[in-house]
């Protein structure tokens, strides 16, 4: 459980701080029975500091006197948030 809750804490700092997303697009043709590289693209988006996430990280919660439960309900609210936030940013 602890290594779930070491994700979580890095998922919101992550978001907290605010990152980069690298993509790569590559587009191949099938001629000869070879696939052969025809364009690649590599594309980064700036995803800004999430406010909500550094005020959860500055509160201090005490996620040690959360149930199993609630904190199952807390991780699965961060990762729709992650979710949202992520849709919203493509």
């Amino acid at each position: 459980m602890a290594i779930e809750d070491d994700r979580v804490r890095e998922a919101v700092l992550k978001v907290a701080l605010g990152f980069r997303v690298e993509e790569v697009t590559e587009e191949y043709d099938a001629r000869e029975g070879e696939l052969r590289l025809v364009k690649r693209r590599e594309t980064h988006k700036d995803i800004p500091p999430d406010l909500k996430a550094a005020k959860l990280l500055l509160e201090g919660t005490d996620f040690t006197a959360y149930s199993d439960e609630e904190l199952e309900a807390e991780r699965a609210k961060l990762i729709r948030a992650l979710e949202e936030e992520k849709e919203t940013s493509t």
